[in-house]
């Protein structure tokens, strides 16, 4: 009995025993998985291997047809979380042949919740997308990056050192994605014929796989984890490797096509005409590009269309004195644009405005890369910059070279030099030779900086010219009582006027910053000046006779379970001098900036204080406040405002004036297809300080009239609205408004006031094959107010004052 019991009581302490010890392993086990915590992997690495055959695209991703490619999960949430867990989990795919590279992305979420359009390429913004980042050369220089959203629509973009991505950047590759139960998912092909990359057996490529999710937050994840502290951009990415026996591509492009049109206007000089329709015209042109090796490319095209399928938005410019800068959207110049980028812009190809002939020569060679472009402008902007403006004229027939070579030293650096001509038939020309660099001092910090010389010899005997891009139609006499009323001399020695009477100058422009660039504390310093010589007719310089000192800096701060994600408070200083020493502008602004978990909203409210000297008089007391605010609330609604007010200068009445500035834009969309895009700009400049005008009367100097402060000195405003219809892929409507209005005191004495308005329609059909073989056909109308003050009428009417019908036929051949 006894040793009956003793066996039972060894039965349950072995019981006993062992489940102490399977409650101890599963204790051990479970704290051990809760303990494991999610880790970013910087400048991760993959070796890709080659497929045995052709990738059919179509957005079904077939496991037969990716088992043989390298894959990862491994992405981390950048932003708004610093290198955090994703909150969904995303899968890429990589692979190659012989003739393209091939991406695919299982992106998992709930499909209700994912945001797409369906919309011309280039055209989604922030839909749920993926995305690669190749940099084939290594050199943090420039960039592809492609993007494709869940209906397969494809953005692509060169991304550079100097200024934004360029979204006018097109390649010819294939994409198809869709929607699933689970999310969505994405198949992309680039052919390697489109790319450039170095001429090795074996590719060693710096790559990252993005994944956009825009909800409440515009959550973004990558493949590699970014350093916050690390000022470069693509030094940060992984890298692929294994890609062997590939070259970039060689072969003959050929761009026909064939354009047709009817212009009409209402004769200058006699509104009370009819309106003259013009005959219907029609000419071919033709566009080609031949590979000369894998790296070096030659485009010529002849009698190209560099018309603009839209036409720029209007810009509030009824209180300013410098030409308007609008984006190049010709594609011919918007390939290889990074190779022309400069700090002082000094090669703006919209200066080459109506050609008859251009080409271009560009290539990169490992870390070189060098472009060269030459063209033949018939009707040629010419630009007199003075310190307070500058007058634009055109100057006719003109040739232009241009030549850019750049070098890349290290991971991040460059040196480059750029050479530039223009000569204008008849007389006159300007020459313009400038160095620049970017150097990387470390992590955060670097130095980037142009140095120009410039020569122009006049024209002669073209004292006589149009405005470029004036609404009036007189002709103007560029003589001592063009510019204020009074003609004064360019430059303090005497010599030189701003008649156009043959004279030859030299000029020298120059700017240098120092940049810290960190997870928290970021500034620059930039000085940069223009002598009183300095002209460009290839750049955009308004204005000469400077030498500036901005100084800005901002800290980002990243609260902690918070509904902020970001504040960022900014301060900037700013100061301009003559080369007479004369202090021309002071000024001191701040902000601070919060970026929301709520409707990805940001908010902005700052503020300046400042003092300006315009045409030799000091205006004292200059301020500003203002409020900048964009929301997206859901997939069909997001908008965006900026309100201004402050006291500024009348520039063309020579007083301060009380400025109230309005901007406000909204994007709409009911149907996945449909985008509806109005916005509204709004100035008006009220006096603030009283105008006398005084006349001659009984040989005394006698105040006629007096203009009270608070009176409306001038105002406008500009309403556009774009509506977008995609029907497919391939055919899209689209109709442009514009609405533009604005009316200045003509006359302070008699209390005069001019006004103009003018509506704009441009409704335009494009049924689109491919990046380049396209159909259009539209037309643009512009009805024009005519009032008797500004008009040779009886009375106020409504006149349409010039249209035009389009068609533009053009099929890309590749060979």
């Amino acid at each position: 009995m006894k040793s009956t019991v003793m066996k039972s009581d060894i039965r349950i302490l072995q019981f006993l025993i062992f489940s102490l010890a399977l409650i101890i392993m599963i204790f051990w086990v479970s704290s051990a998985q809760g303990s494991t915590t999610f880790e970013p992997i910087y400048q991760p690495s993959m070796d890709i291997f080659k497929v045995k055959s052709e990738i059919k695209i179509d957005g079904n991703l077939s496991m037969l047809e990716w088992n043989e490619a390298s894959q990862t999960i491994n992405f981390v949430e950048n932003f708004p979380g610093d290198n955090t867990e994703p909150q969904v989990r995303t899968k890429a795919f990589i692979t190659y042949d012989d003739d393209k590279l091939y991406i695919a992305f299982l992106c998992y979420d709930t499909p209700d919740a994912i945001r797409a359009t369906m919309c011309q390429r280039d055209r989604f913004g922030s839909d749920d997308a993926v995305g690669l980042l190749i940099d084939t050369y290594g050199t943090a220089s420039w960039a592809y990056q492609f993007f494709v959203n869940p209906y397969g629509i494809q953005k692509d973009l060169l991304w550079t050192k100097v200024g934004m991505p360029d979204i006018g950047f097109d390649l010819i590759w294939e994409s198809a994605a869709q929607i699933t139960d689970s999310g969505y998912q994405v198949e992309i092909a680039i052919p390697f014929s489109g790319m450039r990359f170095p001429s090795k057996d074996i590719q060693s490529w710096k790559v990252d796989f993005q994944r956009n999710r825009p909800r409440g937050s515009y959550y973004q994840y990558s493949w590699t984890a970014y350093d916050r502290n690390e000022q470069c951009f693509p030094c940060q990415w992984g890298t692929v490797e294994g890609i062997k026996d590939v070259r970039p591509g060689k072969g003959f492009e050929i761009l026909p096509s064939f354009i047709a049109n009817q212009s009409g206007e209402l004769p200058r000089g006699d509104p009370q005409n009819q309106f003259d329709e013009g005959p219907i015209m029609g000419e071919p042109s033709l566009g080609a590009k031949y590979s000369l090796s894998s790296d070096v490319t030659f485009e010529a095209t002849l009698n190209p269309d560099f018309s603009q399928i839209e036409a720029d938005a209007a810009q509030i410019d009824v209180n300013s004195t410098m030409s308007l800068y609008y984006p190049e959207r010709r594609p011919f110049f918007q390939e290889g644009s990074d190779i022309f980028l400069t700090l002082f812009n000094s090669f703006y190809t919209r200066t080459v405005n109506d050609p008859s002939f251009a080409s271009k020569l560009t290539g990169r060679k490992e870390k070189l890369r060098f472009g060269f472009t030459s063209a033949i402008d018939e009707n040629s902007p010419y630009t007199i910059p003075t310190d307070d403006e500058d007058i634009m004229f055109n100057g006719g027939k003109s040739y232009i070279n241009a030549f850019r070579l750049s070098q890349s030293i290290g991971s991040s650096s460059q040196i480059g030099i750029l050479l530039g001509d223009r000569r204008f038939d008849g007389s006159g020309s300007n020459t313009i030779a400038a160095f620049d660099g970017d150097i990387r001092l470390g992590q955060n910090y670097s130095i980037d900086g142009q140095y120009v010389l410039t020569h122009t010899s006049e024209q002669d005997n073209h004292s006589r010219t149009k405005i470029f891009g004036s609404d009036r139609s007189e002709e103007f006499v560029l003589d001592s009582t063009r510019v204020n009323g009074e003609m004064t001399s360019t430059f303090n020695d005497g010599k030189h006027t701003l008649k156009l009477d043959g004279e030859s100058f030299s000029g020298l422009g120059l700017i240098t910053r120092f940049h810290r660039r960190a997870r928290h504390w970021n500034f620059t310093v930039d000085y940069n000046q223009v002598d009183k010589t300095y002209r460009t007719q290839l750049g955009y310089d308004p204005y000469n006779n400077y030498r500036n000192l901005d100084i800005r800096s901002f800290y980002v701060i990243y609260p902690k379970n918070s509904s902020f994600q970001r504040i960022t408070p900014f301060f900037a200083m700013y100061n301009r001098w003559n080369f007479e020493s004369e202090h021309k502008i002071r000024n001191i602004y701040g902000n601070i900036q919060a970026q929301l978990d709520l409707a990805q909203t940001n908010i902005q409210i700052g503020g300046s204080q400042s003092e300006k000297v315009y045409q030799g008089q000091m205006y004292e007391d200059l301020w500003n406040v203002n409020l900048n605010s964009n929301s997206r609330f859901s997939d069909k609604f997001a908008y965006g405002m900026n309100i201004r007010y402050g006291r500024d200068i009348g520039r063309g009445f020579g007083v301060r004036d009380n400025e109230f500035r309005f901007n406000m834009f909204v994007n709409i969309k009911p149907l996945d297809r449909l985008t509806i895009e109005p916005s509204f700009n709004y100035l008006k400049g009220t006096n603030d300080d009283r105008i006398d005008t005084y006349g001659i009367v009984n040989d005394e100097l006698t105040l006629i009239h007096s203009l009270e402060s608070g009176a409306e000195i001038f105002e406008q405003m500009i309403f556009r609205s774009r509506l977008q219809l995609q029907v497919n892929k391939q055919l899209s409507l689209r109709l442009v408004t514009q609405f533009n209005k604005f009316e200045y005191l003509a006359d302070p004495a008699s209390g005069t006031y001019l006004e103009f308005k003018r509506w704009e329609v441009d409704p335009l059909i494009t049924y689109r094959l491919g990046s380049f073989s396209v159909f259009y056909i539209g037309s643009t109308s512009d009805v024009n107010y005519l009032s008797p003050e500004i008009s040779n009428v009886n009375e106020s009417i409504w006149k349409l004052n010039n249209q035009q019908f389009f068609m533009k036929l053009q099929y890309l051949f590749q060979m």
